[in-house]
């Protein structure tokens, strides 16, 4: 089965100015796929280049095995697409503008259009320039997925919604992937990524730091420890190979630790615990340690 997207050495340069640069990534068919980084590192460019909105200075990207460029009509056909901010003729009524956009699917999507605008609460008589930048948002969202698109790439896609809209809208784009689409989903929201996504790359400076599963990806990195002993132990008794960040006040140690989990269990063995605890890191740890440039040297 082709891959949903694939990219190999994708490359833009905005003239000397870095876009992004060797970008290599696949994202498998009904995958929940996560693209993070902070503003400029590359995200908007990457989902660009794959809508061929802007061209690749090398490099190839792909969707359902066609070439992004050369196939782009083909590929419309099959992709919804939210952009981080909408902007949309004034004059027109919310109906008029999705009727239009859905003539171009040669389909009957109707009833879809009443069904997404009544899940987002979104009043299709509405004239678009009397509407609030969240409902545009939600015109969007409509305008992304009244094709039922096999491809679904969401680009910052809950800026404007307030939270009880993010939460329905969560739930539509998980009844989306059930149905069987893919979902690329770029943010800097962590916590959306981590709760939606299967996988997840980090983009940084234009380059991919990270590809891996989130439950790997927090499995291999730091671990916190909260540790609470029964009787004094010297300050550096945790102090081993894989400590982090070690603070110790009185009974309670507390540090990072990320190696071979028997080391500390070793130190564990030879102190006489009160209390104990072991966290995985959430995503926004995860996140920060690749900012840091510990990635590239631990």
């Amino acid at each position: 089965m082709p891959y949903a997207i694939e990219t190999q050495n994708l490359t833009k340069y905005y003239g000397k100015a870095r876009g992004i640069i060797d970008v290599t990534f696949q994202v498998e068919p009904g995958e929940m796929f996560g693209f993070i980084g902070p503003n400029g590192a590359g995200k908007s460019t990457t989902i660009r280049t794959l809508l061929s909105l802007i061209y690749p200075t090398s490099g190839t990207a792909k969707i359902f095995s066609l070439d992004c460029r050369r196939d782009a009509p083909e590929i419309a056909k099959r992709v919804g697409y939210l952009p981080g901010e909408v902007f949309y003729y004034d004059g027109m009524k919310v109906r008029d503008l999705l009727d239009y956009s859905a003539s171009f699917y040669k389909k009957d999507c109707k009833d879809r259009i009443r069904e997404l605008a009544g899940r987002m609460e979104l009043d299709l008589n509405k004239k678009i320039d009397d509407l609030s930048f969240g409902n545009k948002k939600k015109v969007g969202i409509v305008q992304g997925l009244l094709h039922s698109p096999d491809l679904i790439i969401l680009d910052e896609p809950t800026s404007g919604l307030d939270p009880l809209m993010q939460q329905i809208f969560f739930d539509l784009i998980e009844q989306e992937n059930k149905r069987g689409a893919t979902v690329f989903m770029s943010s800097h929201i962590l916590g959306e990524v981590q709760r939606l996504c299967d996988r997840v790359a980090i983009i940084k400076d234009g380059r991919l730091v990270k590809l891996e599963r989130i439950a790997d990806l927090r499995q291999s990195s730091f671990k916190r420890f909260h540790i609470e002993t029964a009787r004094p132990l010297p300050a550096d008794y945790f102090a081993v190979e894989g400590v982090r960040e070690l603070e110790v006040n009185g009974l309670t140690h507390n540090f990072l630790f990320r190696g071979d989990i028997n080391t500390v269990a070793a130190k564990l063995a030879g102190a006489e615990l009160a209390n104990f605890s072991a966290e995985e890191p959430d995503l926004e740890e995860i996140f920060l340690h690749y900012y840091t440039g510990e990635a590239h040297s631990s």
